[in-house]
């Protein structure tokens, strides 16, 4: 993997200085399996290596374990519930307001689960992921990860809501609105996840802000959402691809028609979206799909689709990704995280996004494409061993 990273000028220099820049990457190949069954192969660069936090690349969790929630609904009442089903938010903290409609969804104004996924997938709404944080539960999305053999990842919190741990296990009424009927879950608590053990790189920079002033000091993570890259491109490989042996546990419990709706979310770009509504101006291709630019570049502007889920906060930028280019029918997974903050201040909103990481997850891509695809047959480094 070094070796493809290497092959990009505008890699060079971040490779060089990869623990500074807690650059971790895994490529991940289909290559034939045991009784003719496709398998994934991983190819890693320093994956692992440290704690990374991975953002809003959780919200794919969510969005899977959301939609297990309505068929585990519908099953046990029998129910019509489903990804269109009408949802009401009681109050649940101080200041909380009733929420039962969302005047960007174009099909009736209502909060749905299925519309949730579209903006959580399309511009990373934060709004939206929580919601379905709430409808699922910090427990049920450890089952639904565990089921699917992710057992070291952890969502524990809700994103930019500053809650403590107890509340963030608290979760409000919320009501199923169908065709006569109105099902309720009540408000709720769950029981804390057992402790995660520690590892390397928990705590970040020099100093952060709070509402009270800067403090001096690293950033302690240890409490907050977690994932490694490996569990976030098996996890990916286990929903785009469940043909292929992802080394994961079980399929997710998602019929033909909500695995459907999640691929088609989280492979539309911002403009293409009927429902809702976004401006390419203010969101424009590349908004949530890092490796975008690099992709084209590399494929002359050649009709290639990603799948997958992004994020970036706290200098922190991760991409997870099903790469299709649609013309051959090539493809493979990519996942990478880089951490961007010259001035090692977390929380200043000064950190080196548009400088370094978009550049770099775009060369990461052209690279990636360039090695996989582009070379000709015998040139150095064809064979796939040179990858590890």
């Amino acid at each position: 993997m070094r070796e493809i990273l290497v092959s990009h000028p505008g890699l060079a220099g971040i490779v060089d200085r990869a623990p500074e820049y807690r650059l971790q990457v895994l490529l991940g190949t289909i290559e034939p399996g045991a009784e003719g069954r496709p398998r994934l192969v991983e190819h890693g660069f320093r994956a692992g290596a440290e704690y990374f936090y991975p953002a809003s690349s959780v919200k794919l969790f969510a969005a899977v374990a959301a939609l297990e929630r309505l068929g585990e609904i519908a099953r046990a009442t029998g129910l019509d519930v489903g990804p269109s089903t009408p949802l009401v938010f009681h109050p649940l903290f101080d200041g909380d307001q009733r929420e039962e409609s969302d005047p960007t969804n174009r099909a009736g104004g209502a909060i749905t689960v299925g519309h949730e996924i579209r903006k959580l997938f399309l511009v990373s709404d934060n709004a939206a992921f929580n919601r379905l944080y709430e409808l699922v539960g910090q427990d049920g999305l450890a089952r639904s990860m565990r089921r699917a053999g992710l057992m070291d990842a952890r969502i524990v919190h809700r994103l930019s809501e500053a809650r403590s741990a107890e509340e963030n296990r608290h979760y409000p009424r919320i009501d199923l609105v169908g065709d006569g009927f109105v099902h309720t879950l009540p408000e709720r608590s769950s029981e804390p996840l057992a402790p995660a053990p520690r590892m390397p790189g928990l705590e970040v920079g020099i100093a952060y802000l709070t509402e009270g002033g800067r403090i001096e000091g690293p950033m302690d993570f240890s409490g907050k959402n977690r994932i490694s890259l490996a569990e976030l491109q098996r996890g990916l490989c286990n929903l785009v691809r469940p043909d292929v042996d992802c080394g994961a546990g079980e399929p997710f419990a998602l019929g033909d028609r909500d695995r459907a709706l999640l691929l088609e979310a989280m492979s539309l770009l911002p403009r293409q979206s009927q429902n809702p509504v976004y401006d390419p101006a203010e969101y424009p291709d590349d908004y949530v799909k890092f490796l975008l630019p690099g992709l084209r570049r590399a494929l002359g502007g050649g009709d290639v689709t990603v799948y997958g889920k992004s994020g970036q906060a706290y200098g922190f930028t991760t991409e997870n990704a099903y790469v299709v280019d649609n013309a051959t029918g090539r493809a493979f997974f990519l996942a990478a995280t880089l951490y961007t903050n010259s001035d090692g201040v977390l929380n200043d909103d000064v950190y080196e996004y548009d400088q370094v990481a978009r550049p770099f997850f775009s060369d990461l891509a052209e690279a990636v494409v360039r090695w996989l695809w582009l070379r000709k047959p015998g040139s150095p480094g064809s064979s796939s061993h040179m990858l590890e």
